[in-house]
């Protein structure tokens, strides 16, 4: 069951703008370099040693737990991931990793806690969905073997018990899940990925009275394209000045907050989360379009960077279009 729920998906990272901020970035490139080489004693003390005059670092905190838990010393990994939620608790990542180390020493109550409350922090956290799911089944697992074992008789409990174990035996098979030692892949520095920006559009076939309109329809692709990415990036840069009209005018009303929110509570959430902060920045890379009439999905990089956290995540924005704008209608993280 540990093998099975995934490992941290998004990495705490951080964002350049100052000589300090690209000092920084290398240091943490370092020790993700070192990480990802299996060189861990290396990583670690490199690791110690930009702590030394910066203890309160997240992402630098969150690399130790990584490289605690790569050493195989998951108390002093649990240890640091603790600590991380007590400082920054409205980091999910951290949540999510104790529960893959939780699960892994069979502790399934603790593991199901911990991505209870990446999910609160986070409500569009997928990977932090999936876990809890897997964690959920085994707890249903341990259920259903104590069920049969007291009452062997029962002809409604095996067959439950069988379908739970077939569904992990097939994930293990499949190689589809990775466990908690994967993170040194997911806890990578910052290397741009060559963009790819695709338009998929619908084309119904041209009536036969009516071929000339065929040649227009890539040029639609294109406009449409277009438009999606200019709507994406207005958001972000909304976002980033603060501006929340602007940022809440790019929603739809037909959106739907994560987690079953009322948008009224979402939008006081939101506000709460942006306009105290000094300053906020959000960047978008590796953008991706597809359109589909008058539906499309963004998907991207995103770093965010503050005065209190950085944090990079991968995003997900179902847009569809309302007059002459794309508006959001779906946002998910780590998708």
């Amino acid at each position: 069951m540990a093998s099975r729920l995934r490992c941290l998906a998004v990495a705490v990272a951080m964002g350049l703008g100052t000589s300090m901020a690209w000092a920084q970035t290398e240091d943490y490139a370092e020790v993700n370099r070192l990480l990802r080489s299996g060189q861990l004693a290396e990583a670690l003390a490199k690791a110690d040693q930009y702590l030394v005059g910066k203890a309160r670092d997240p992402q630098m905190r969150f690399l130790k737990g990584v490289i605690l838990t790569e050493s195989g010393k998951t108390q002093d990994a649990i240890a640091t991931f603790s600590k991380l939620t007590e400082d920054y608790p409205e980091l999910p990542e951290p949540y999510n990793n104790l529960a893959v180390l939780y699960a892994g020493q069979s502790q399934f109550d603790k593991a199901r806690a911990a991505l209870e409350m990446a999910i609160r922090t986070n409500p569009s956290y997928a990977t932090a969905h999936e876990n809890l799911g897997d964690v959920y089944a085994k707890l249903a697992s341990q259920a259903y073997s104590k069920a049969l074992q007291l009452d062997g008789t029962n002809p409604a409990v095996a067959p439950k018990l069988s379908l739970i174990r077939n569904l992990f035996a097939a994930d293990t098979r499949s190689g589809a899940a990775a466990s908690v030692a994967a993170a040194p892949a997911t806890a990578r520095p910052a290397s741009p990925v060559p963009a790819a920006t695709v338009a998929t559009v619908a084309k119904p076939a041209a009536p036969a009275a009516a071929p000339a309109a065929a040649p227009a329809t890539p040029a639609v692709a294109v406009d449409a394209q277009r438009e999606v990415e200019a709507a994406v990036r207005s958001w972000a840069g909304a976002w980033s000045s603060k501006d929340m009209n602007g940022y809440l005018g790019a929603y739809a009303s037909s959106f739907s907050p994560p987690g079953g929110q009322a948008r009224k509570a979402w939008e006081s959430d939101r506000r709460a989360r942006i306009e105290p902060r000094t300053r906020i920045g959000v960047e978008v890379s590796n953008l991706e379009v597809t359109v589909d009439g008058d539906k499309a999905t963004a998907r991207f990089r995103q770093d965010y960077t503050s005065d209190t956290l950085n944090v990079t995540s991968r995003k997900t924005l179902d847009m569809v279009k309302s007059g002459n704008r794309w508006l959001i209608v779906r946002e998910s993280t780590g998708s």
